[in-house]
């Protein structure tokens, strides 16, 4: 905990900011003390990298089409490899994080966690990596908040990417919790050595089903290692209290100590496992994996004790099985029961979608209700157990009822049947008619969990062993049971039922309730960041989306416990109760007892210092300020403005366009926006082109104005430079500059610093005399420009001739690339 601890207190650092500095300094510390106690076998390099200028394009994901353009950005890295085994050069297996954080966290969850549990990695490895066939890379980058452009800043500019074969990635999308895998391969063999080896595993394919559909709007390094170096491996990441992730409240205090072991005892095992082999997969092979996709793992925990995994190739044969012999005692069982078999099949499938039909109603109704008798739409964001009252229990109420409604109709058309049959009396046939009932109702369950496996097969998701384990266990369940109801169905003991249902429901519920309960509180933290165009979607939407996810969880896990509800008498018990927990719910939010949102667990909330400019250069048009309130979390922002007093004002009459969103409501205000900034500090935008399809391309000029008041304008062969060739830009001079820009210009501006080129570097003195500028008899302070040539060709760059004059000077001016001097 120390490393999060002293990353933690240098507050948010983001790339560019004085804070990622020191945080990079603390961690190039950290490594070089790695290298100086490292086993006296073991070879650490430590490398201070600095990444040039670059361009990252993906094809997928949350940046789809869109091109990141980056530049200085530096990254720790540590290679650790045995000194006796050459081959370890040329084969490495990659580690790593991100060390920036986004502008309004610390960051401890995201990722000052995965640095700290990383540098602890380093410290251990570099014990034990003389027996190792393989180096192992750990990879503190920074840019990833940006836009995943460390990793690829790294992959493609750094020699030793080329020498990766497996690469993990460890990263946070809350604070605390087990660090699960999300994403693997698409080669198998990282996650079926993680499985062997990790002492507590954890990771669901579930997760990265929905990770890759888009649902969840994020991305990671994963990507870029995947995407554009072709590589596999592991993604890792902590998902409790997700709801803090990128926000204030991503801080140290939220952070067990049991997280960080919990994911530096699974990763040791892990590279232990691994590094000491010579078979790691090679590029090659990883990219024609991912082509044919017939390896592709399946996996999931159990517990967090035991990790199953298996290829997608199995999975096939395993679900072909199982749907074809479902299949088929389905068919033999209509033919035998015949004409009403049938019949009371096709009302038990009625009687599953009345279930679901009224599960989603009635929850979807709380949703639309919580907007207008609540202060925030979302009010359970601060308290999430609340979805159990405003979900969860009126959706228990309308499955109930839906299944309700079916069983009915079921028991009329099977008393008609068993009417039929004389020599029964008609005390048996009641009772039969019930039993028959709810044996169907069961059954109901069979075919729900059939056609979504089958649909899973057929669109080849990993998620559907879910499907796998809610089918074949509760129907040898079922099967026992109606072995007894056949043999004697008149004395059919009530307790061997429930030991039955039990039996059957045991597997499934051990497999899939910590699923569904991590992907119920990561819908709630996504709310927090549900409205990216703040305004743009309605409040309710969010609950929609969580409703009908409760809704559907509900009524494909309790289909077979709410068969047996119907004899059981347990009913009106079950409909009062849940009836009660919802009416309690809506009173805790309607009295304001439980707030809506907790110093702990806030909503989102931006404010921007906007200045909104327009025209081209030289015009003199005042820019508009004022400070731009709003946020992803929906709902109005009435309590905040009350609690800020700045004079905000909210609504939907302006919309702010900052094009890659913008902000259809907010709040606003031009109290004291003239202070900190000058006219002369913005530039002049003029959009040349805003065309919005698919995708939205905008085309703008942002002109720099350097047109001072009291301060002269750069001198007039500056000027003309731009009318001469467009491959001439002018811009203001950096310290690098200063070997080719005067003296008296640069000093004015990095007095710290001499230039000892004082008579070479004076020759702009000379072309500013023959050019005729004078200074204004007040003086003024010079604005230190040069004009930077693109040129490709030869490195000089030629213009003028006889007939073009400068001044009272004529003649052919050749000026070296990349310089000119200047003001």
């Amino acid at each position: 905990m120390k490393h999060v601890q002293a990353l933690t207190q240098l507050g948010p650092h983001p790339v560019g900011s004085d804070a990622i500095d020191l945080a990079l300094q603390y961690v190039l510390a950290a490594a070089e003390n790695i290298k100086k106690t490292a086993h006296w076998e073991v070879d650490v390099q430590v490398e201070l990298f600095h990444a040039k200028t670059g361009a990252n394009r993906l094809v997928s994901g949350l940046f789809k089409g869109k091109t990141l353009v980056y530049s200085d950005l530096n990254h720790i890295i540590l290679r650790i490899l045995p000194k006796y085994a050459s081959e370890a050069e040329e084969n490495a297996i990659l580690v790593s994080s991100h060390i920036d954080t986004v502008f309004s966290t610390e960051g401890a969850g995201d990722c000052s966690s995965c640095v700290g549990v990383m540098l602890e990695l380093a410290r251990g490895i570099s014990q034990w990596a003389h027996g190792f066939k393989n180096a192992i890379i750990f990879l503190f980058n920074t840019g990833e908040e940006e836009g995943l452009n460390g990793a690829h800043s790294f992959i493609t500019q750094h020699p030793w990417s080329r020498t990766i074969c497996i690469a993990i990635d460890l990263e946070a999308m809350g604070v605390g919790g087990k660090s699960g895998i999300f994403q693997a391969g698409p080669h198998p063999f990282a996650i079926e050595n993680f499985a062997l080896a990790a002492k507590y595993p954890s990771g669901h394919i579930v997760a990265q089903d929905l990770f890759s559909s888009g649902v969840i709007k994020s991305a990671t390094d994963f990507q870029v290692y995947k995407e554009v170096a072709g590589l596999s491996g592991l993604d890792f990441a902590y998902t409790d209290n997700s709801g803090v992730y990128h926000t204030k409240n991503d801080k140290l205090e939220f952070l067990k100590s049991g997280s960080l072991q919990h994911l530096g005892e699974n990763m040791l095992a892990f590279l232990l496992q691994i590094a000491p082999t010579s078979h790691l997969p090679k590029g090659k092979a990883m990219r024609e994996e991912e082509k044919s996709g017939h390896d592709n793992a399946v996996f999931f925990d159990i517990l967090g004790t035991y990790m199953i995994v298996y290829n997608q190739r199995f999975a096939s044969i395993l679900h072909n099985s199982v749907i074809m012999q479902s299949l088929l005692i389905w068919v033999t069982s209509l033919l035998m029961g015949g004409y009403p078999a049938a019949i009371s099949l096709v009302l038990s499938s009625l009687s599953a979608i009345l279930m679901l039909v009224f599960s989603i109603s009635f929850s979807v109704l709380v949703a639309f209700i919580l907007p207008q008798i609540s202060s925030s739409p979302v009010p359970y964001v601060g308290n999430p157990w609340l979805v159990v009252g405003l979900f969860a229990a009126p959706a228990l109420i309308g499955a109930l009822i839906g299944q309700h409604f079916g069983y009915l109709v079921l028991q009329m058309y099977l008393s008609n049947v068993y009417s039929k049959k004389k020599q029964l009396s008609s005390v048996v046939q009641a009772e039969l008619v019930k039993l028959e009932a709810e044996r169907w109702l069961f059954k109901a369950g069979f075919i729900q969990w059939l056609v979504l496996l089958i649909l899973g097969h057929y669109y080849k998701i990993g998620s559907s062993y879910m499907a796998l384990f809610w089918l074949v266990p509760p129907a040898f369940a079922c099967k026992f049971l109606f072995r007894t109801f056949n043999s004697n169905p008149s004395r059919l003991p009530r307790p061997l039922k429930l030991a039955t249902l039990l039996t059957g429901m045991a597997v499934p519920i051990i497999i899939s309730a910590g699923t569904f309960i991590r992907l119920a509180a990561t819908l709630i933290g996504i709310v927090v960041r549900f409205d990216r165009n703040p305004g743009s979607t309605p409040e309710w939407l969010g609950n929609i989306i969580i409703a009908v996810f409760v809704a559907v969880i509900i009524c494909f896990t309790l289909i077979y416990v709410l068969s047996y509800v119907h004899l059981s008498g347990a009913k009106r018990t079950i409909i009062l109760a849940t009836s009660v927990l919802v009416g309690l719910s809506l009173i805790l939010i309607l009295s304001g007892i439980v707030p809506p949102f907790t110093e702990d667990n806030g909503r989102a909330v931006n404010v921007v210092h906007v200045v909104d400019t327009t025209g081209s250069y030289g015009n003199k048009q005042d820019p508009t300020s004022y400070i731009s309130l709003f946020s992803t979390t929906p709902g109005k922002l009435t309590k905040e403005v009350e609690q800020i007093k700045e004079g905000f004002s909210c609504g939907r009459d302006k919309v702010v366009d900052f094009v890659t969103f913008f902000v259809k409501y907010g709040c606003r205000t031009h109290e004291d926006t003239k202070g900190g900034w000058s006219d002369t500090d913005i530039p002049a935008l003029h959009v040349e082109s805003d065309t919005k399809g698919d995708e939205r391309i905008t085309q703008f000029q942002l002109i720099r104005k350097f047109l001072y008041v009291g301060v002269c304008r750069a001198n007039q062969v500056v000027e003309l430079f731009s009318t001469v060739s467009q491959e001439i830009v002018v811009r203001e001079a950096r310290l690098e500059d200063c070997w080719e820009v005067a003296e008296t210009h640069c000093s004015s501006f990095f007095p710290e610093y001499s230039f000892t080129l004082d008579f070479v570097l004076r020759i702009d003195r000379l072309v500013a005399m023959l050019s005729g500028f004078s200074m204004p008899p007040n003086g003024c302070k010079r604005t230190c420009l040069v004009a930077v040539i693109g040129s490709s060709g030869d490195g000089t760059f030629c213009f003028g001739s006889e007939d073009f004059k400068i001044g009272g000077f004529d003649g052919k001016f050749s000026l070296i690339e990349n310089m000119l001097l200047g003001y």
